[in-house]
């Protein structure tokens, strides 16, 4: 039976992750069944790389033309590519689609004429988007809250769900999911859960509606909050990154098909057999070296540093000593292989691990890209790459990142004192365990790398920025505009496109049984 394309909203859209997995889902006509009609993003830089996608998304799968990789591998310019021959009536969809503009800033006429022609009188359409998190997040909380209660009170980034909410009030899509921080579950605002006030005007916008708001992984009527909480790394991503994600749905459309819902585990995300690992995700990449900050880099330079790195052991007293001085004599060895520090396109084969799982090896590889882009390593202090050698050691030792009162003294940063009482952050650097999913890849990678330090110790570095994509499983044809601070920040601050897919078959799973 022919389905017919569903029409999607993307609101507070960032680089475009959960637009890209509802726009991967195709049916058995080879059509997609969802299509992005708007998306609003308000970060120029993010704007831009939604345009882009937004083009890629114009031709069916494996009909991209040529011009588009040209400029993935920095032979055009963005103009000439959009400007090509081979992409008139794409480049005028992807400007039509992605806007530029704040909710809560750009005149809500404005925003309501974007949405009204796009939908073109549809019915049933999805609403997808995850308004800014900073106010709920636990960092933004620890960070607002103790300097100044009253401007934390007063933080308007508290309401913009409300723009969220204000669309489904005014054009009643037929189903929403809406994504935020795991934080958002516990925050409170004048004394009182935000999440209960969140999940109540959700569950009744004022529009005549009202929405059952059901979880992706539990089968309940009525969820605790608990409940709306996605573990990424029980579902297939090489990452443990844990977020709330709400699916609701349109009273009408629930009351019609209330004997489908209640069928246990139809409308759940799958959770895998296994955990995917770092070292599965990050297969293929070429090995790079580090670059020196703060004095000239060359690979001499930097080899001196490495081979610097052991001697931070001097005066340690530890059991692990020796085993971890065995590991940095053989990653200094190994590093007189590393040459490159990679750039925006290294041309060379990039064959996936086989043990990485098929579908998301299916996701991320792309053979005509013939080669890898964004993998370029970033500069590091001399000091740091001891710091880091040990690090990725010890994990590779231990099978866990070290806190800082594990460090030997001559490898701490020289400010501050190590007490575990007066120290924040005891795991300022972070070893990305090469046989666990990752941590949490969240924007402060933008910041500096030492909460993402690659596993192989020969390497000396932190995270490339397509190595954290591939952990946030973007595929590898995707270009994050920018320079590389505002790229990790896109990065950071999506939600992982693999994971939106799989929700995407959820809700159009149910769409389609529900018209039966």
């Amino acid at each position: 039976m022919l389905r017919k394309t569903i029409p999607v909203v993307d609101l507070f859209a960032g680089p475009g992750g959960l637009g890209e997995g509802f726009s991967s889902i195709v049916g058995n006509d080879g059509r997609r069944r969802f299509e992005v009609k708007v998306s609003i993003e308000k970060e120029e830089i993010a704007h831009r790389t939604l345009t882009l996608r937004a083009l890629f998304r114009s031709f069916p799968k494996g009909k991209v033309p040529d011009c588009y990789y040209d400029y993935l591998r920095g032979s055009i310019t963005r103009e000439a590519l959009f400007a090509h021959p081979d992409v008139p009536e794409e480049s005028r969809r992807a400007a039509e689609e992605a806007k530029c503009a704040e909710l809560g800033v750009t005149p809500h006429d404005e925003i309501d004429g974007w949405i009204k022609a796009a939908l073109n009188g549809a019915k049933e359409w999805v609403l997808i988007g995850g308004p800014p998190c900073q106010a709920y997040s636990m960092a933004g909380r620890s960070r607002m809250r103790p300097g100044d209660s009253e401007k934390f009170e007063k933080d308007k980034r508290h309401f913009l769900y409300t723009e969220y909410l204000r669309i489904i009030k005014e054009f009643g899509p037929a189903v929403f999911v809406m994504e935020n921080v795991k934080g958002i579950l516990t925050s409170k605002h004048g004394g009182s859960p935000i999440f209960d006030r969140i999940l109540g005007d959700l569950r009744d916008p004022g529009n005549g509606f009202k929405y059952r708001v059901r979880s992706f992984v539990v089968d309940d009527d009525d969820p605790s909050p608990q409940d709306f909480l996605i573990e990424s790394e029980k579902f297939g991503l090489p990452q443990a990154r844990h977020r709330v994600i709400l699916f609701g749905i349109r009273s009408d459309l629930a009351e019609a098909s209330w004997k489908l819902l209640g069928q246990a585990r139809r409308f759940r995300l799958a959770e895998t057999f296994r955990q995917v690992s770092v070292r599965e995700a990050l297969a293929g990449l070429p090995p790079l070296r580090s670059k020196l900050s703060q004095e000239p880099d060359s690979r001499e330079a930097w080899l001196s540093a490495v081979r610097e790195a052991p001697n931070g052991l001097k005066g340690w007293q530890d059991p692990l000593r020796k085993a971890i001085e065995t590991e940095m004599t053989r990653a200094v060895h190994a590093a007189r292989n590393s040459e490159a520090f990679g750039g925006r396109f290294i041309k060379q084969p990039v064959p996936l691990g086989v043990d990485m799982p098929k579908k998301l090896r299916d996701w991320i590889g792309d053979p005509k890209l013939g080669g890898v882009i964004q993998h370029e390593t970033r500069n590091h202090m001399r000091s740091d790459l001891s710091r880091y050698m040990f690090a990725s050691c010890f994990a590779a030792i231990r099978g866990c990142s070290p806190k800082l009162p594990e460090f030997p003294q001559k490898l701490l940063p020289a400010h501050g004192n190590m007490d575990a009482d007066t120290v924040p952050f005891l795991d300022r650097f972070r070893v990305q365990v090469a046989g666990l999913p990752s941590t949490t890849v969240v924007s402060h990678i933008c910041k500096d790398g030492h909460y993402y330090i690659h596993y192989d110790p020969s390497q000396c570095r932190s995270l490339t920025v397509r190595e954290a994509a591939r952990l946030q499983t973007f595929p590898d044809n995707y270009l994050f505009e920018g320079n590389r601070t505002q790229q990790y920040w896109q990065v950071g601050n999506a939600v992982p496109p693999f994971l939106a897919r799989q929700i995407a078959e959820v809700v159009v799973d149910f769409i389609d049984s529900s018209r039966r």
